[in-house]
């Protein structure tokens, strides 16, 4: 349940959500992501597999990638610029516009070192102490070099690890999933609060639909 790892399953997930999700065209750049995601998903335990909500769980983890990167399945950073430099211009306009009431400190602002705290990967992990708490949790060292948080393998394990733990607000994946049970809209919080909490449901709803439990 919830690991999605013979290669007919997976022929079936990646025809439904061709067609729910990425209006029936997958580049392979998205084929990646979604397999990396899969994979990483699949390695759990069958036991951390069902603390975390089973199929439901994957179906809303993928869904959060799929929102938090534009589609992309990939991973990106804030803005969606190409270049830490290019994002910290982007930032610093939309801070200077008003644009960023909630923003105290401009966390993207490079430190002594030059190393800057903005938003990346599957998602967008901000400001140095989410840094150092991921370096703890994945044991990679993303402190010295939050840059790594870009690489496909580094941001699958933040995303899983971070939803699964509750590592970005407290709230894990086991809070709303589990049992056959599913709390779509309530998850929301595990990553923001409730911002677009409504639209990420309905792509989970999607995921969930693709899994072949669901046929």
């Amino acid at each position: 349940m919830g690991k999605l790892n013979a290669a007919t399953e997976r022929r079936i997930f990646f025809r439904e959500v061709r067609e729910s999700l990425f209006s029936g065209r997958l580049r392979q750049t998205q084929v990646e992501g979604l397999d990396a995601i899969l994979n990483g998903w699949a390695g759990l335990t069958d036991v951390a597999c069902r603390s975390a909500g089973g199929d439901e769980a994957l179906a809303y983890l993928l869904a959060t990638a799929f929102h938090e990167t534009a589609a992309t399945m990939q991973p990106v950073r804030e803005t969606l610029a190409l270049s830490d430099a290019e994002a910290v211009i982007r930032l610093e306009k939309a801070f200077a516009a008003g644009r960023l009431s909630a923003v105290k400190t401009p966390y993207w602002r490079p430190d002594a070192e030059g190393r800057t705290w903005l938003g990346r990967g599957f998602v967008q992990l901000t400001h140095r102490r989410n840094y150092e708490a991921m370096s703890a949790l994945t044991g990679i060292d993303l402190a010295s070099d939050p840059g790594r948080a870009m690489e496909m393998k580094v941001a699958v394990a933040i995303l899983i690890g971070g939803m699964r733990m509750g590592s970005f607000t407290g709230y894990g994946l086991g809070d709303y999933f589990g049992n056959g049970e599913a709390d779509w809209i309530g998850a929301r919080k595990i990553i923001n609060g409730t911002d677009r909490a409504e639209l990420v449901a309905v792509y989970a709803r999607a995921f969930r639909a693709a899994l072949p439990a669901a046929h």
